[in-house]
This record gives C-alpha cells, sequence and structure tokens, in this order.
C-alpha cells in the first residue's frame, strides 16, 4: 500500500471520527437542550402579556398597595422594618427641643432583644426637669406612631435653686425604654406620619402643697408684710414697705407672692391674697390715719 492511499484512509477515518461525534452531539446532547428550550419558549409564549395587559395589572396593582397602607397608617402604632438603633436618638432630640433649659435628658443605648416574632432595642433614658415636661417625653413615646414601649420607670423629687435664689421644684427621673421593629416591611407603612405627641397641661404631682421654700423678691414688688396704706386716690392706693419704699398700686396688681385683690373706698382699706408657701392667706390694710384716729380714741 503506497503512502498515497494511506493518507486518504487516515484522512477518512478522522472524517469518521468527526461525523459520529458531531452525530452524536446534534442528536443526543444537543437535541434535549434544544427540546428543554423549546419547552422553555412554549411556556413562555402561553404566559406572554402584551405591554397593554401589563400595565393595566401594575395600575391595579399599585391601587392595592396603598389601599393595604392606607389600611396600616390608620391604626395607632406601626412597627418599622429593620430599623436603624439610632433613630431613637433622633427622636428624643426632636421631642426635647422646645423643652427649657431647666430640663435635661441623656439617652443610653443598652440592649438588643427578641419579643416573639419582633425584634427591639432597649435604651435607659435619666435625667431631671420641669414635671410637664418630662410627662410630655413619656407621652411621646407611649403615642409615638413607630411602637415604642416604657418597661420602666422611676420618679422622685429634685428642689433646686438659681442664682438669685428662685426655688425650681424639680423631678428627678430614670426609665427604661424598649424600640420594637420587624424583619419584613408587614407591619410598615411606605410613608410614615407621626401620631400627635402634643399634651395638655397636666397637674405636677410632685409640686409641694407646703413648701419651705419661699421664692425672693428679685423684682422688688411691695412685701405687705409691716406695708402701710398711705392714700386712697382715684388712681389706685397709695402704699409704703417697711424700708420706706412707696408703691402705687391698682386692683390686680402683683404684689411680692401675691395680689391687690379689692380697694375698698367706703372703708378704706385695701385687700390682699398672699400665697405664703402654698398657705394662703388674706391681708387687709387700712388707712394709715383713720388707724391713728381710732388708736387715740382707745
Amino acid at each position: 500500500m503506497n503512502r498515497k492511499l494511506k493518507n486518504t484512509l487516515a484522512l477518512l477515518g478522522v472524517l469518521l471520527v468527526i461525523l459520529i461525534a458531531g452525530g452524536i452531539f446534534v442528536f443526543g446532547i444537543q437535541r434535549s437542550k434544544i427540546s428543554t428550550e423549546k419547552d422553555k419558549l412554549k411556556d413562555l409564549k402561553a404566559h406572554a402579556y402584551n405591554k397593554d395587559n401589563l400595565a393595566k395589572q401594575y395600575y391595579d396593582l399599585q391601587i392595592k398597595s396603598k389601599s393595604l397602607d392606607s389600611i396600616l397608617a390608620s391604626r395607632e402604632f406601626n412597627i418599622p422594618q429593620n430599623l436603624s438603633s439610632i433613630k431613637f436618638f433622633d427622636f428624643v432630640t426632636d421631642v426635647t427641643s422646645s423643652f427649657s433649659p431647666q430640663t435635661h435628658v441623656d439617652v443610653e443605648y443598652t440592649d438588643n432583644g427578641q419579643d416573639k416574632e419582633f425584634s427591639y432595642y432597649q435604651y435607659r433614658l435619666k435625667g431631671s426637669g420641669k414635671y410637664s415636661e418630662i410627662y410630655q417625653l413619656i407621652y411621646a413615646i407611649e403615642q409615638s406612631k413607630e411602637l415604642k414601649k416604657l418597661s420602666s420607670i422611676t420618679m422622685s423629687n429634685l428642689i433646686s435653686t438659681d442664682d438669685d435664689g428662685m426655688p425650681y421644684f424639680d423631678v428627678n427621673f430614670g426609665m427604661a425604654v424598649k424600640v420594637y421593629y420587624s424583619h419584613n416591611d408587614r407591619f410598615a407603612t411606605a410613608k410614615l406620619v407621626e401620631n400627635d405627641l402634643r399634651t395638655k397641661n397636666v397637674y405636677d404631682a410632685f409640686y409641694p402643697l407646703i413648701r419651705n421654700e419661699i421664692p425672693p423678691n428679685v423684682d422688688n414688688l411691695l412685701d405687705v408684710q409691716d406695708a402701710k396704706l398711705l392714700a386712697l386716690v382715684p388712681e389706685g392706693a397709695f402704699l409704703a414697705d417697711a424700708k420706706g419704699n412707696t408703691f402705687l398700686l391698682w386692683e390686680g396688681e402683683p404684689v411680692y407672692l401675691g395680689y391687690l385683690t379689692k380697694i375698698d373706698y367706703d372703708n378704706k382699706l385695701v385687700h390682699f391674697i398672699i400665697n405664703r408657701g402654698g398657705i394662703i392667706d388674706k391681708v387687709d390694710l387700712q388707712l394709715q390715719k383713720e388707724e391713728d384716729s381710732k388708736n387715740k380714741k382707745k
């Protein structure tokens, strides 16, 4: 067998191997892939939607979503999804921004935990200040749209004075707060609208009914103690205090610890209401000349 014939047979063998391998790939491996892709294509065609139908479905789903969100928004409380632990610090800052300098609040993050299907962050708040402002803070925490709950609270009275000696009857407090959140959006609205966190004036349960601390007379008002009525004039009553300072007052004007309530021209008297640390006194002063004449007759 010559060389040319050998090469021809070798090429034919290689060609035969290629044809066999190609046939196996096309009719075996590739056919199954083509069949799978045809099934996918058939399924896509069976579930194909035109653009108008998709737009209509999207519009209907938007309406349903807004309706569900409206139901969630109308609930008193929501539980947000994946809440940041920093957000409560911002919440307390917003609530206390209008408080007086007399009130201060410290916030500390302490822990996190699980309560049934919800998670929570726990914080410790402490400080002191006006009872009305502490009450407002408690109310804001309990009534906030995103669920927050006080788990414990302690309060005690605190008496302090400013540079002028004016007494402040404040409150010391400490409280533990849990801020709840969820890992899904089932209980959260798309747009948060905060509840009304304003409060009415409340009675200060820690304000003492009888007080030893009397505010100083920083406004230099008339001190009715040992004061004298010098004259009654159409413009009001002319009085002098124990130091010789004179005052012209009319009904309703303030005096130290109280008010001038009435000028009795007929009986030549002036009437005062004085609050001596919770003890209310009615003080009457008579015209000085009338008193002197009565003393002489005696």
